[in-house]
């Protein structure tokens, strides 16, 4: 099956996001991005896309809103279209059990779940109906399966997408649509603090390879899973962490390895 090469990601204003959607306008895509407070910031992401030749289209988005799919709607009635769906857009928090507020749970949750399955659901009635296949990625965390103090509520969410993730995959493989996942470990991104381009200069010892990881290692990763030689991988989880997840059994000796929590 051959796909339209018209692809959404959500959270493109910066970050990952951004790096996934210009990636895959290099690639020949028409994109379609969705920005929740940075408008400014799609909009550049728009002229970057149309800087290589293709059509961008922004919609407002808030991931937490019951109204996600609609925003998914409207761009695959303005894209004519749709082969992939990406998403980016999350939120997370620093807050012990003990002291996190119902409200705060209920809306992380909200960010980092409820609205990946909203937007999930809308893309996969249109690639179903399209009936020429396609892909759905889903940007969840190496939380995803590792636990991190003052985050029960990120973590939650983000195991709760891999799961759906996997439901996904067996649900449409029969329609030609795959449903993978990429972790990302520490990225250099507003979100963990960073400038882009303070990957490649900030040293980590507890990774072996020793730094945060640049946003378009991620998109990269993003690209491959989106394009025609990933046909055979569903189902599957990606992580771009630089090899942090197998340090967990070092951390008893700090001395020896300089491990230390990222």
């Amino acid at each position: 099956m051959t796909y339209p090469y018209k692809a959404i990601v959500t959270g493109a204003d910066s970050g990952i996001g951004r790096a996934a959607a210009t990636l895959l306008a290099t690639e020949g895509f028409d994109v379609g991005l969705t920005s929740h407070q940075d408008v400014g910031g799609a909009q550049d992401t728009a002229r970057d896309i149309e800087q290589r030749g293709g059509r961008a289209f922004v919609e407002p988005f808030d991931a937490s809103s019951s109204d996600a799919g609609a925003v998914v709607d409207r761009l695959v009635e303005q894209l004519d279209g749709l082969g992939v769906l990406v998403n980016v857009a999350g939120t997370g928090h620093s807050t012990p059990v003990l002291d996190l507020a119902f409200d705060q749970w209920r809306h992380v949750v909200a960010t980092d779940l409820d609205g990946p399955f909203l937007t999930c659901q809308a893309a996969a009635r249109h690639l179903v109906r399209g009936g020429e296949g396609g892909r759905i990625i889903n940007v969840t965390s190496v939380h995803e399966y590792l636990p991190r103090v003052g985050s029960a509520a990120y973590c939650a969410a983000k195991a709760g997408l891999g799961a759906l993730s996997q439901v996904l995959a067996l649900e449409l493989g029969e329609h030609g649509i795959t449903v993978n996942n990429v972790a990302p470990g520490e990225i250099a991104t507003d979100m963990t603090g960073m400038q882009t381009e303070e990957a490649y200069h900030q040293e980590r010892p507890g990774n072996p390879l020793g730094r945060p990881g640049h946003v378009n290692e991620v998109a990269s990763v993003i690209g491959f899973l989106a394009s025609p030689r990933a046909a055979y991988v569903t189902g599957s989880t990606y992580t771009v962490d630089g090899g942090l997840s197998m340090m967990a059994a070092h951390g008893h000796d700090q001395k020896e390895t300089g491990w230390r929590h990222p």
